[in-house]
């Protein structure tokens, strides 16, 4: 009778165990405001167009899927350009302050200046977020764009990075 109620604590401390271990970490923010510094270029133009930039972020499926919609103002020689996009990311936690996140999707481009229009592209975003309190942290994004313009496209690199705020 005793090894049998000793074979039965044992088990129960192991479930008890193996529940602690895999459950997730913290669940993630219901919304997170990224607001920060953005600039872009193209391969071989040799310099950066500096702008700033404002995101949100939700999480419709916890682990598996994050939107993020946000705009950007970005100056050059001939004006200002105004990418709106909306990106799908996967996201993988490393640990309860570090995240990382790949992530795609399409956005609309609208220029002033000597040249404006109102064009399309694609982005790809490579996102990393350090939480160093529970709802404040901060983000560094670098990516890679698409635009098609009057039927040429155009490939440059993005970067944006600053503070994460989260609810």
């Amino acid at each position: 009778m005793r090894l049998v109620v000793l074979a039965a604590a044992i088990g129960l401390a192991a479930t008890r165990a193996s529940a602690q271990i895999s459950q997730p970490p913290d669940e993630d923010h219901a919304i997170i405001f990224e607001i920060g510094a953005a600039a872009e270029g193209e391969p071989g133009e040799g310099s950066a167009h500096p702008g700033a930039t404002f995101a949100f972020e939700v999480t419709p499926i916890e682990h598996w899927l994050e939107i993020e919609a946000g705009v950007s103002a970005i100056h050059d020689e001939s004006g200002t350009e105004i990418p709106v996009d909306l990106l799908f990311k996967k996201p993988w936690r490393f640990s309860r302050t570090v995240e990382f996140m790949a992530g795609v999707g399409p956005e609309i481009i609208h220029a002033t200046g000597h040249d404006a229009a109102t064009y399309w592209g694609l982005s790809a975003v490579a996102d990393f977020m350090i939480w160093p309190a529970r709802n404040v942290g901060w983000y560094v994004e670098p990516g890679y764009e698409a635009t098609f313009r009057g039927g040429v496209t155009h490939h440059g690199w993005a970067f944006a990075g600053g503070l994460l705020l989260g609810r």
